[in-house]
């Protein structure tokens, strides 16, 4: 193992995770599941090497099947319709006793394809491509970028979890959608 590697990669991830749409992702989930912190930070971390391997293994040649902007179209599509979507009232959240908020099995896989899925194009991921191509050892690369990932979101959650005990979960969504929108249209304006 090349710890270079790893300690390189976990420090730039982590570094650039903060702020990120996935630690807001983070956050967001841990609003909407707040019983369920254990499988929101355990489907984030599937999510991450799956996505992260792939990115060391794949992701450059991935860059040569889509142009840089159509992946930018699809990209700031992706962040206004997830905006939209947290502005869409949810019944899940005004239900006490959902079955959705207490089964932690659907809680993960849905984190692990939110996470995964929200993760594709991010800046960490092309810092990933970036960083495999630099060090042949991509398990260290793998391994040192999903460390970064869980050292900026792991606390996300725990920091969701208690925000939501003290603010309405409609302006959480309400934040959470305008942050989305505003990225969907910063990515579409970006040339």
């Amino acid at each position: 193992m090349d710890f270079s590697a790893l300690t390189l990669s976990a420090g730039v991830v982590a570094l650039a995770e903060m702020g990120d749409k996935t630690q807001l992702l983070s956050l967001m989930l841990a609003a909407r599941y707040p019983k369920q912190a254990l499988a929101i930070i355990c489907g984030i971390f599937i999510a991450t090497i799956a996505n992260h391997a792939c990115a060391a293994l794949l992701g450059h040649w991935l860059t040569t099947l889509v142009s840089p902007d159509a992946m930018r179209w699809i990209l700031g599509g992706s962040f206004l319709g997830i905006g939209l979507w947290l502005l869409v009232p949810d019944h899940i959240d005004d239900a006490a006793d959902s079955k959705v908020a207490d089964q932690a099995l659907q809680v993960f896989f849905l984190t692990v394809v939110l996470f995964f899925l929200a993760e594709m194009g991010d800046k960490t991921q092309i810092a990933t491509i970036a960083l495999g191509a630099k060090y042949s050892d991509v398990f260290s690369v793998t391994v040192g970028t999903t460390l970064g990932m869980m050292l900026a979101n792991a606390p996300a959650v725990w920091v969701g979890q208690k925000f939501t005990k003290r603010m309405p979960i409609k302006w959480v969504h309400a934040v959470a959608a305008v942050t989305f929108i505003a990225i969907g249209i910063a990515t579409l304006t970006w040339s």
